[in-house]
């Protein structure tokens, strides 16, 4: 596929994402990709294996993953061009659109907000049960709120910027295109969400899917960072901050991300969080120059999408270049 028609491509499934999103019950690469990597790791830790198996195991599990996406997406559009170029076009589009999450970010802040704004905490708590990993039964207005803003600053790298960011590299190399290169990174993605913990019974299967993940988005959440800075217009003060705190966080870049939309918005992330009955103290990100407010939210959302806008640009001008 042309340069050209990759960068249509990228264009037309921003505006999907924008205006669609990722309609319940539709077809999805993650769904394949999250059945596959269940079978897989399900079938490995039947065999009992040692450590040092299990480990192996899990290098192979995330190499032929992540290179199996890849692979297969590459193909597809292969197929689809050889039908016609626009058809190319189409099902590069939509297929990129399923790794852009700026949408699903946006819908699942909300899905939190509407009922918090109306006063009706139990569902608000419910609400947010559903997207984080924290325990949310007794959690108060501010915790919500702190949630939801931690749980956007997070995932807009991962769910939107790094997507983009391999996108934009899978353009500028030949014979390989944006698909391959976007599905590859959100098949390491979702290998790190599920397998990727360092506990039991991922502790050696999900080592590697964890470290090749934050290899993969290191760059992406740099460049992310840069450009919260600059759009926020302090970028000195949002540099100093994550200088400050970032690397705190146990996570190479959960921590910088959340601390530059910390800074930029000029509210304080991180605490006491409680998973499955057990407290866990997470470094504080930031300054607490204000409280956390549905409408800091509504700005960090904004804030990630002029990110992702910022990114389309910077690689239309890679291209004319």
């Amino acid at each position: 596929m042309s340069i050209i028609h990759c960068q249509l491509s990228i264009i037309l499934a921003a505006l999907l994402d924008y205006l669609i999103g990722d309609p319940w019950g539709w077809p999805h690469p993650v769904r394949a990709m999250g059945y596959a990597i269940a079978r897989v790791s399900d079938f490995i830790l039947r065999q009992r294996w040692n450590p040092q198996q299990q480990r192996f195991a899990g290098v192979i599990l995330g190499v032929g993953i992540i290179g199996g996406s890849g692979l297969v997406a590459w193909l597809a559009i292969l197929a689809a061009k050889a039908i016609h170029p626009i058809v190319g076009v189409g099902v590069s589009a939509i297929a990129l659109a399923s790794c852009f999450a700026g949408r699903s970010l946006r819908d699942a802040a909300f899905d939190v907000l509407q009922p918090l704004e109306s006063g009706d905490l139990e569902s608000a708590r419910l609400r947010l049960s559903l997207y984080v990993g924290r325990d949310t039964e007794h959690l108060s207005e501010a915790e919500i709120l702190r949630a939801v803003l931690e749980t956007v600053a997070e995932n807009a790298v991962d769910g939107v910027t790094a997507p983009l960011f391999y996108a934009i590299i899978g353009m500028l190399v030949p014979g390989v295109g944006s698909v391959p290169l976007a599905i590859a990174y959100k098949a390491a993605s979702t290998l790190d969400s599920m397998v990727g913990y360092k506990k039991d019974p991922y502790t050696h299967l999900g080592w590697f899917s964890a470290r090749f993940e934050d290899y993969l988005t290191w760059w992406p959440c740099r460049f992310t960072v840069a450009a919260i800075a600059l759009l926020s217009g302090k970028p000195g003060r949002v540099w100093q901050l994550c200088r400050r705190d970032a690397n705190q966080d146990p996570s190479p870049n959960s921590g910088w991300s959340e601390c530059a939309y910390a800074a930029a918005l000029g509210v304080q992330l991180g605490g006491r969080n409680v998973y499955g009955g057990v407290v866990k103290d997470k470094p504080l990100l930031g300054n607490r120059d204000r409280a956390i407010s549905p409408q800091v939210i509504k700005d960090a959302l904004k804030l990630t999408r002029h990110c992702f806008l910022l990114g389309l640009a910077i690689g239309s001008l890679l291209i004319l270049n």
